[in-house]
C-alpha cells in the first residue's frame, strides 16, 4: 500500500484538539474527524488537518505548502450553507486536486430531496407522494396526498428538524409546521406521504463498480407506544436519548433473500442514476405490504467507526482501516469527465 499525504478538510469547529486527555469520544461532534485522522496515522498515511469556514484560501495555501496527494473531504457545508458543499469540490477539481467522497453534480442531484425523488420516479423507483413549499410562500394544501404526512426540510441532513411533531395528521398542523420549517430552519419545506413500517440503510461504496453492504436496520423497538418509529433529530443525535430508549441499528433482520436482494439492487439503481461516487448511504422504507419506498440517498454519509455505513461494510468483511483505503484510492481514480 503506498503512503499517502492525505490534506483532511473539515469545518473549522471539528477539527480534534491534540490533547484528547479526559476527552469521552462517545459525545463528541468530532469522532468522525478524530476516527478519520488518526486511523489514516494509523495505517502509515501523513496526514494533514485542515479546518474550513468561508475562505477557500486556506485550501489553496494548503496544497501549495504540504503537496497532497489526496484531500480527504469531511465537509458538510461551507460559509454556514449546506448547499455549498459542492462548490468546494468544484474548487477542488478546478486546482486539480483528487478528492475522496461524490462529485459536485452528485451532491447537487441529493441535496433537493424533491428533485431526486421526481427524478427516480421517472425511473421506475417507488418514492412516496410529495408536495413541495418554496420558502416564503403560503400554504395551500389540496389535500391531494393522504395524512398522516411527514414535513420535512427539503435540503437539510441528518435529521435537521426533524421531531414527533414533523408527522401530522391535518391540514391545520401541516401549516404550522412548514411554517416552522421555513422560519426556524430557512429552507422549503417538502411534505410527504408517511410510510409506517421499517426504516432501511443500504451502504454503496464505488465509482462505476459498485460493493453493496448488506442491509441495515434502524431498530427503535424500546420507544413508547405512542409515537411514530421515524429517525427524528434526537434519535440520530441525542446519545442520552439513544440510551434511554436503547436505539441501536443492525443488520436487518427477517428478510428473505430475494427481499434483501431487490432492496440492494434499488439502491444500486438509485445511486447509479443520482450519478454518485465513492460512497454513500441509501435510506428506504419497508411498510407491511412489503412496498420499498426510496426515502433519500447521502452521499458522503457519516463514516466514524461504528456509524451505519462502516459497520455494515465491516460485517461485509471489510474493516475500517480497509473502508478508509478503499476511499482513498477511489478518491485517487476518479476522474471529473467519469461523470456520464
Amino acid at each position: 500500500m503506498k503512503k499517502l499525504r492525505v490534506l483532511t478538510l473539515m469545518h473549522e469547529d471539528l477539527v480534534p484538539p491534540e490533547n484528547m486527555d479526559g476527552v469521552d469520544l462517545a459525545t463528541v461532534e468530532w469522532k468522525t474527524e478524530f476516527d478519520v485522522i488518526s486511523t489514516l496515522r494509523e495505517m502509515g498515511h501523513e496526514v494533514k488537518p485542515v479546518g474550513v469556514r468561508d475562505e477557500l484560501d486556506v485550501i489553496r495555501h494548503a496544497v501549495d505548502e504540504f503537496k497532497p496527494h489526496i484531500a480527504f473531504n469531511l465537509l458538510e457545508e461551507f460559509n454556514g450553507f449546506g448547499g455549498f458543499d459542492q462548490n468546494v469540490v468544484s474548487y477542488l477539481e478546478l486546482v486539480g486536486m483528487p478528492y475522496t467522497g461524490c462529485n459536485p453534480r452528485g451532491l447537487v442531484l441529493t441535496r433537493d430531496k424533491g428533485w431526486s425523488k421526481k427524478i427516480l420516479t421517472y425511473h421506475g423507483i417507488l418514492c412516496p407522494e410529495l408536495s413541495v413549499f418554496p420558502l416564503g410562500r403560503s400554504v395551500r394544501w389540496s389535500n391531494e396526498i393522504p395524512f398522516p404526512v411527514i414535513v420535512k426540510s427539503i435540503s437539510e441532513e441528518a435529521s435537521l428538524g426533524i421531531s414527533q411533531a414533523s408527522i401530522v395528521d391535518d391540514a391545520e398542523k401541516l401549516e404550522e409546521r412548514v411554517k416552522f420549517i421555513h422560519e426556524s430552519i430557512g429552507s422549503s419545506a417538502i411534505v410527504e406521504q408517511f410510510i409506517k413500517g421499517r426504516e432501511l440503510y443500504v451502504g454503496v461504496l464505488g465509482n462505476q463498480r459498485l460493493q453493496v453492504f448488506p442491509v441495515w436496520e434502524l431498530i427503535l423497538k424500546n420507544m413508547p407506544n405512542d409515537v411514530h418509529q421515524v429517525a427524528t433529530e434526537r434519535v440520530k443525535w441525542s446519545v442520552s436519548y439513544q440510551k434511554k430508549y436503547g436505539i441501536t441499528s443492525q443488520a436487518a433482520k427477517g428478510l428473505t433473500k430475494s427481499m434483501t436482494n431487490h432492496i440492494q439492487q434499488l439502491a444500486k439503481k438509485a445511486y447509479r442514476i443520482l450519478g454518485l461516487n465513492g460512497y454513500a448511504r441509501l435510506d428506504f422504507r419497508l411498510d407491511e405490504e412489503g412496498n420499498v419506498y426510496f426515502l433519500e440517498a447521502n452521499p458522503n454519509a457519516q463514516i466514524a467507526f461504528g456509524e451505519d455505513l462502516t459497520e455494515s461494510a465491516e460485517s461485509a468483511g471489510l474493516s475500517y482501516e480497509g473502508f478508509l483505503q478503499k476511499v482513498l484510492n477511489l478518491g485517487m481514480r476518479w476522474k471529473p469527465d467519469d461523470v456520464r
